[in-house]
């Protein structure tokens, strides 16, 4: 029932970038670690780059822990459900970085998100996930459920924070400088924002 595919491309790629909503599976390298499991929505934050690179925005919260198991050691899966229409789930496993503010790619990857005002939501970093095995599975037991709109909570709240106070924010919460199992997380302070 399921099938590996070599590149993101015709009907797995727009599946993929039909989808609101996704999920990003990380994990440190201790056994005793924790594994992260995060959804991941927001129209516009995320983008297929080429065949075998995809990027979303990583937006403020209360922890970092994909940004520290990204740092430890890159794995990560991204996956996707049909939620409406035919049953599908789509799962590309691969190898992740978090681009941060400072590094010279950050602008230019910010141009592929044209949809999405990254400044009303806290814009940390854009995470590049490097595709090494795309597989998708039948999905039969996936509830049909409906899309309605975007939460506008998350843009109300960090559209009021400039650097400055998003640092302070940040450095406020316990999990954001180190992840739950003691990882460098979010380097901080927040480099200036060019958005």
């Amino acid at each position: 029932m399921g099938k590996t595919y070599e590149r993101i491309d015709g009907r797995l790629r727009t599946f993929i970038e039909e989808q609101p909503l996704f999920f990003t599976a990380t994990a440190p390298l201790a056994g005793d670690g924790t594994v992260n499991l995060s959804p991941k929505g927001l129209t516009g934050s995320f983008a297929v780059l080429d065949e075998l690179t995809l990027a979303y925005l990583d937006f403020a919260g209360s922890n970092a822990e994909t940004i520290a198991h990204l740092r430890e050691n890159g794995r990560i899966t991204l996956m996707w459900c049909a939620f409406q229409g035919p049953p599908n789930i789509v799962r590309v496993h691969g190898r992740g970085e978090a681009v941060f503010r400072d590094d010279p790619r950050f602008a230019g990857l910010l141009t592929r998100f044209p949809d999405i005002d990254p400044s009303l939501h806290g814009l940390r970093a854009v995470i590049v996930v490097h595709a090494e095995l795309i597989r998708d599975s039948c999905g039969y037991a996936v509830p049909y459920m409906a899309y309605e709109a975007d939460r506008e909570l998350h843009g109300k709240r960090f559209a009021r924070e400039d650097d400055a106070s998003l640092s302070e924010y940040f450095e406020k919460k316990q999990h954001i400088a180190v992840s739950l199992d003691g990882l460098p997380g979010l380097p901080l302070p927040l480099p200036p924002s060019s958005v």
